[in-house]
């Protein structure tokens, strides 16, 4: 039986004798990877499934230039989720000075139920953008501590497919939002499609309630060899990459604690769990962090690819629908199928690039999943078949959305390399240059469509152009042995 009496530094803390219903599936990697994999697809459901009626509520309130309006409420929410984020910084830091992801996801799950009833209410446009704001620091804990929260239960080795199959959310959510939400408002009205998001965000809210962290698993799972099938991560420092003495401490520990369970340990026994916290070093501050993910190139070049993703896909947006119209002369209801079904490729990439990614290393998925991207994106220059457009499209989409897994995999290999730079930093990092691309995208490809006579083809070429110097980056800095590196050692040069 563990101790009971009062603690002395060498015991152990009692925990409750029976662990709480379910505790194994609700800590495992699995159901946390379903729990981060709704929160990311609800998420993008509630940003996108209110993007096609927003126009139509404005004209009903009274509203004049609804385009415009449109595009500050969209900058209302983008901005507070990343570039110029005055949430995004500061959720990251407290979540790793506290070592919290659950509760901060739990109250992010509030913050979004609110904006939407918020939104749905909306008397005025100022209220509008208010709400924007606050579903945009709900977004930021789900993009850092949702993400943290999945490296931190899942073995290193897996991550690249764990990461794979929750980024699917990404994909599902933009692919059904916007026809579930055009459907909802033509049946019921302005409030029929938050009311669909209330009942998404309900369901997630529950998923975040029941499940455990790692921290939280371990008093009922000490050993560190069988945490591997539930929550082995109490801290990514237990496992770093590069072979520390902190590395040896740790090791020696887990050799120690084979054997005995919780209750094992008498009053004058030691438990080696119980030092683990010695041995973790704690998070650096802000100026620290910065300096050292500046002196990495794995880092600032798997930031800068995220730019890159988020700015080709979202430079695209704008003039889709316009170039599909003005080519083919498809309206809006039947661009809207067309985009549904050629989208749904988008859907299984992530998950087939993050499960190649462990098998391989994200120095190859990476690099060649936006290297086969880049010639379709110069066959979508050609008018000459609607059946050729889409082919070239969904490959594109397929190839393109596939470097998201290796990258996200790739930053959290680069976390567990660097003592001090926890997850959270990590995943604020790429939510804000994934965000300044999704940013300065819409701008780029809204005007070189009207200011260029060839506008479409100026896009394709840009983006085309965007994933080949990404490739060129990816090639001599991804992954523990970049491409170069193996080529130079095959070359043995």
């Amino acid at each position: 039986m563990a101790s009971t009496g009062s603690s002395s530094p060498g015991s152990v803390k009692s925990h409750p004798s029976r662990p709480p219903w379910g505790h194994r599936w609700r800590s495992s990697y699995w159901f946390t990877t379903y729990v981060v994999g709704l929160g990311v697809a609800v998420d993008v459901i509630v940003y996108s499934i209110i993007i096609p009626v927003i126009p139509f509520q404005l004209e009903h309130l009274g509203y004049t230039g609804i385009s415009a309006l449109s595009g500050w409420l969209l900058f209302a929410y983008v901005n507070c989720l990343f570039p110029l984020a005055p949430t995004t910084i500061p959720i990251a830091l407290w979540s790793e000075h506290y070592n919290a992801r659950k509760y901060p996801m739990i109250f992010g799950l509030f913050a979004l139920a609110g904006s939407q009833i918020m939104f749905m209410e909306a008397p005025t446009y100022a209220v509008m953008c208010v709400a924007r704001v606050i579903q945009g620091i709900s977004s930021s804990i789900v993009w850092v501590v949702g993400l943290a929260f999945l490296c931190e239960a899942t073995p290193p080795e897996i991550i690249g497919r764990q990461m794979g199959i929750a980024m699917a959310g990404l994909s599902f959510g933009l692919v059904l939002a916007p026809p579930i939400g055009g459907v909802l408002y033509s049946r019921f009205g302005f409030r029929g499609p938050f009311i669909f998001a209330l009942s998404a965000a309900f369901l997630d809210g529950v998923s975040r309630v029941i499940v455990i962290e790692p921290k939280e698993a371990m008093k009922w799972i000490p050993d560190p060899i069988l945490r591997s099938e539930n929550a082995e991560r109490t801290d990514k420092v237990l496992r770093p990459d590069s072979k520390s003495g902190a590395e040896g401490k740790i090791q020696e520990i887990d050799r120690e604690s084979d054997g005995p369970s919780p209750g094992s340990f008498g009053s004058g026994e030691r438990n080696p769990l119980a030092s683990i916290e010695q041995v973790v070093e704690k998070p650096l501050p802000l100026l620290q962090v910065i300096v050292k993910l500046s002196r990495s190139s794995r880092a600032l070049v798997a930031l800068a690819i995220s730019l890159v993703y988020g700015l080709v896909y979202s430079c695209q947006e704008p003039p889709l629908p316009l170039h599909l119209q003005s080519v083919w002369g498809l309206d809006a209801h039947q661009v809207g199928i067309l985009l549904l079904a050629l989208s749904v490729p988008m859907v299984f990439s992530s998950p087939l690039t993050g499960w190649l990614t462990d098998i391989f290393g994200a120095e190859w998925t990476a690099t060649f999943s936006m290297l086969l991207a880049t010639p379709w994106w110069g066959v979508l220059t050609i008018d000459d078949s609607l059946a050729l457009f889409g082919v070239a499209f969904a490959l594109e989409s397929f190839f393109t959305s596939g470097a998201i897994s290796p990258l996200t995999a790739e930053l959290a290999a680069v976390s567990r390399s660097m003592q001090g730079v926890g997850y959270a930093h990590i995943y604020a990092a790429f939510n804000i240059a994934y965000g300044i691309g999704t940013s300065v995208g819409p701008i780029i490809g809204g005007q070189m469509y009207d200011h260029i006579s060839q506008g479409w083809f100026a896009i394709c070429m840009f983006d085309l152009a965007m994933l080949l110097l990404s490739v060129l980056l990816a090639f001599p800095f991804t992954g523990e042995r970049p491409l170069l590196k193996r080529l130079c050692t095959v070359l043995k040069l």
